[in-house]
């Protein structure tokens, strides 16, 4: 029986959990860095998601080549510099508000890569989800930071061609996909510690339980149950379905951030916040859009 085009109380509810997951762990990596270098958090976090994962990963392993970019490009590449720039940032609300690009990252990148059509409106969206982040930060609460917005932009885009790398591997299932991702990030960002940080063993042993526990709730939380979520959904429905939803994380973050964290937040930042969010959505919406056409045609 087709499912109907309106999304079910399960779906819905595991929308809704997704979201809260992901805008509390922004949060959470937020804490975790404040006690510990990124790149131990990075380590630490998907050492727990590979033990986890383990009985996902077995043999065999097709399209090896696109595996290799999708591991490299989507763990210690992504994570390693979204992780930076949460320890690089004073507020959780703006990165969590950049590391929206990805979608519009994505659509670019589809175009560029694959030659996937690309809207009127979705470079409308673009346009105002990058006026977004040029007027948020131009805020002086945000100006000091540009640095973490810096990172973040590139931790989207490192995201973004691997999703559109993943569009074309459909042979692997998710969760072995996310095992592999999560085996190699983990070695990778210890070497990255040992290479480029220092005090780790002092860190780590002076760390408060409240820096455990967020680094738990990114490889447990986040890195299973929310992404086995989503997998479940966009086996269920197209990405452009599920996607638009998903613009709710940054909004639970920043209430997160105001609210027991301290951020800073002005109008500017508040304006620049809702046009990255707009134009993510319009991007979010457009590409969904498409895509219905395409399978009507």
């Amino acid at each position: 029986m087709p499912l109907s085009d309106r999304l079910s109380p399960v779906e819905l509810t595991a929308i809704l959990a997704v979201v809260v997951i992901w805008g509390v762990n922004n949060a959470a990596a937020a804490v975790a860095t404040d006690y510990l270098p990124p790149m131990v958090v990075v380590t630490v976090r998907f050492l727990m998601a590979a033990l986890c994962l383990a009985p996902f990963i077995r043999p065999p392993f097709p399209n090896w080549k696109s595996l290799v970019l999708i591991v490299g490009l989507g763990g210690p590449l992504h994570y390693g510099l979204i992780y930076l720039a949460f320890w690089l940032a004073r507020d959780v609300s703006p990165v969590s508000v950049a590391a929206q690009l990805w979608i519009p990252f994505t659509s670019l990148f589809a175009f560029l890569m694959l030659g996937e059509r690309l809207s009127k409106a979705a470079m409308i969206g673009m346009a105002l989800a990058f006026l977004g982040i040029v007027w948020m930060g131009a805020d002086p609460a945000v100006l000091s930071e540009w640095d973490a917005i810096a990172v973040t932009v590139a931790a989207s885009a490192a995201w973004a061609i691997t999703t559109v790398i993943a569009r074309r591997t459909t042979s692997i299932p998710p969760l072995k996909m996310q095992g592999l991702l999560a085996l190699t990030t983990f070695p990778l960002a210890a070497l990255a510690s040992l290479t480029l940080e220092s005090g780790q063993v002092e860190a780590v042993m002076t760390a408060p339980p409240i820096a455990w526990a967020a680094v738990a709730w990114g490889g447990l939380a986040s890195s299973l149950v929310a992404t086995s979520l989503l997998f479940w959904l966009v086996q269920r429905r197209e990405a452009g379905r599920v996607t638009p939803y998903l613009l709710a994380t940054p909004v639970v973050s920043i209430i997160i951030g105001a609210g027991l964290l301290g951020d800073v937040l002005t109008a500017q930042i508040l304006l620049g916040s809702a046009l990255t969010i707009g134009g993510v959505a319009v991007v979010a919406l457009a590409e969904r859009g498409l895509r219905a056409g395409a399978s009507r045609g």
